[in-house]
């Protein structure tokens, strides 16, 4: 007698051949779609952030924005700008003495309120730049024009001779060189938009309509979809360590990688979102399936008396 597993599979042969061609393409369909959306969905994220965080200027402003608090950033924003003002004027012999000073004065001022609406300024007026600076994979660079004159407005304020002569000019720093392999394709990934994710749930969707054991299409579905969002962390974490491992020397590394967590930290957070989530699914579909109601069993009628 025949164990229920082996009749099990001999049901499932027998209904294979069944099928016919029309069975055996639409099991392949079925496939393909779902493939589909698995891989839909990490470039799903990847091309709504692109568009909707990236290309959008107030999006992008309020992303940069919490780096105005960031020392690091502070550091490197001071360090540029008294720089700047130092190629700038000629204080003579006083010019050693000048430079820490200085240096000191606009570090004080990076922690005022002007800071941060100047900050919020110059993000938004190098916006454009950016955009091109990524489809172009170049460095991203933001102009300091705004807050070295507040600088200067500060420093006549408060009374220092030579703060009328400080010339406000575009002075660019770079904050960041290149996102790495995020760069590439970035244009296409922003005219894709939020049809990317959508054409993952609609390949989803159809892939488990043609699924004849759908219970079993949703876990491996699932599974995939979590596989992607890992990906997606994956090359996060790669990009974050090529673009700080090709920085030259006169870069900030941690300036620069406090730059890059905030421009990808939407997509971090949408990896591990995705992620949860799918792995979720699969362990409700799998459970639903494991400890379910059992299906009564089709044996032969008997009739008469035993």
């Amino acid at each position: 007698m025949r164990s229920s597993q082996e009749a099990a599979a001999a049901a499932g042969v027998r209904r294979d051949e069944r099928r016919g061609p029309a069975g055996r393409v639409r099991a392949v369909l079925c496939v393909v779609l779902l493939v589909l959306a698995c891989l839909l969905t990490p470039l799903g994220a990847l091309s709504t952030w692109a568009k909707y965080e990236i290309g959008d200027a107030d999006n992008y402003v309020a992303t940069m924005a919490p780096l105005a608090s960031d020392p690091d950033v502070r550091q490197n924003v001071a360090d540029a700008v008294s720089a700047e003002i130092m190629r700038n004027i000629d204080v003579g012999p006083l010019q050693s003495a000048v430079e820490p000073f200085l240096q000191d004065a606009v570090l004080s001022f990076t922690e005022t309120r002007t800071f941060r609406t100047a900050w919020n300024a110059a993000n938004r007026e190098a916006h454009s730049a950016v955009q091109d600076a990524l489809n172009d994979d170049g460095p991203v660079t933001l102009d300091l024009a705004p807050i070295i004159e507040q600088v200067r407005n500060q420093l006549v304020e408060d009374g220092l001779p030579f703060a009328e002569s400080i010339p406000v000019e575009h002075a660019e720093i770079t904050v960041l060189e290149d996102l790495g392999t995020l760069g590439k394709g970035f244009h296409m990934l922003q005219v894709a938009g939020v049809w990317l994710p959508v054409a993952a749930v609609l390949c989803a969707a159809a892939g488990l309509a043609l699924a004849v054991r759908r219970r079993r299409a949703v876990v491996a579905t699932a599974l995939g979809v979590a596989l992607g969002a890992v990906l997606l962390a994956v090359a996060l974490a790669v990009g974050r360590s090529l673009t700080l491992d090709d920085l030259p020397p006169d870069l900030s590394r941690p300036a620069v990688a406090a730059v890059y967590d905030a421009l990808t930290s939407s997509l971090r957070t949408a990896s591990w979102i995705i992620l949860g989530l799918a792995l979720l699914v699969a362990v409700v579909a799998w459970v639903s399936g494991r400890f379910g109601s059992p299906r009564k069993p089709h044996g032969p009628r008997r009739t008469g008396r035993g």
